[in-house]
């Protein structure tokens, strides 16, 4: 599948413009291994070294819908991987900041090289099962790995109103935060790495 028909296949499925305009603006090549960038736009999920990969467009594609970013936010990403969920969130959010954090040092030392050009990510090396309260809190945080139950911690580290997307079990789960009830939804479906507490 060529760059263009994945653009299009994304659009099919009515993405936000914005989010495919992202996807239209980062070459998802620079971020998977040499031997797989024939594949670089199937929509499909591919290793990145490490035992860990990059997830499916269109998994990411959704979980950025259910994000709602906006320009100006402080966004987490948790097991920020080869780095390319961030720099689709740093088309969503040109004038906010954006962290990884990613437990792998050489997953996250690569990321970094790929991504020292956009000057509002940051990404650090570290255990992100707890999130990276230094910088909390955030509008938005996002966990492109699963974990077993809703991470509790992370949810601590949002702003009132601030929304977490993460892969729960075999789903994704979408909270937004309340001053009283948090209000949560479910999509079931999905399949991702484990995250991974040090």
């Amino acid at each position: 599948m060529k760059k263009e028909e994945l653009i299009k296949s994304l659009k099919n499925q009515k993405f936000p413009e914005r989010i495919i305009r992202a996807f239209e603006e980062v070459n998802r090549s620079k971020f998977v291994l040499k031997r797989e960038k024939r594949f670089s736009y199937e929509d499909i999920a591919l290793p990145i070294g490490e035992g860990q990969t990059i997830s499916q467009p269109y998994t990411i594609a959704f979980m950025l819908a259910l994000l709602e970013v906006k320009d100006k936010q402080k966004i987490l990403e948790v097991g920020s991987g080869s780095g390319y969920v961030l720099e689709l969130l740093s088309k969503l959010n040109p004038n906010g900041k954006i962290f990884g954090i990613e437990r792998i040092k050489k997953l996250a030392e690569s990321s970094k090289e790929k991504l020292k050009n956009c000057k509002n990510i940051k990404v650090i090396c570290g255990d992100g099962s707890k999130g990276f309260k230094r910088n909390a809190p955030y509008d938005r945080i996002l966990t492109s790995a699963a974990a077993n139950k809703i991470p509790q911690k992370l949810i601590e580290q949002l702003i009132i109103w601030g929304i977490l997307v993460a892969p729960v079990m075999g789903s994704i789960i979408v909270v937004k935060k309340d001053r009283k009830k948090n209000k949560v939804r479910e999509f079931p479906g999905f399949r991702f790495v484990p995250l991974i507490a040090e």
